[in-house]
């Protein structure tokens, strides 16, 4: 599986479990963390921990692993880490407050509704 399958397949994941304003950066050359940054919020604890858990399932139905998932007790700040894909998922009062997209900025915008049709 490579890192397009498991970007488009965490992505898809969370718009099944209604997740909102998904956002995809591509961290290629602007950081050593990961190539891809999911962004994405839920409007309350239960659904950050459905999308969450979603994503995990999903990727690993396709036989890849998942190294950490972090926050996921609090539901407010809940991080994926796929490897190359890392997804942070917020609780929408949170997500407004740590700005990722703001703070990454110089990172470009990944379009990824074509491939899944969204």
């Amino acid at each position: 599986m490579n890192e397009r399958e498991i970007l488009l397949t965490a992505v898809k994941a969370a718009d099944d479990k209604r997740a909102e304003d998904i956002v995809v950066l591509n961290m290629k050359g602007v950081s050593l963390v990961a190539d891809y940054f999911i962004i994405c919020h839920a409007n309350s604890d239960k659904q950050v921990q459905a999308i969450a858990r979603e994503m995990k399932e999903k990727v690993e139905e396709l036989g890849h692993s998942t190294n950490r998932i972090e926050g996921f007790d609090e539901a407010k700040w809940v991080l994926v880490d796929l490897g190359d894909v890392v997804a942070h998922i917020f609780h929408r009062d949170e997500r407004s407050y740590y700005n990722l997209e703001r703070l990454w900025g110089d990172a470009p915008l990944e379009n990824v509704q074509s491939e899944l049709n969204l």
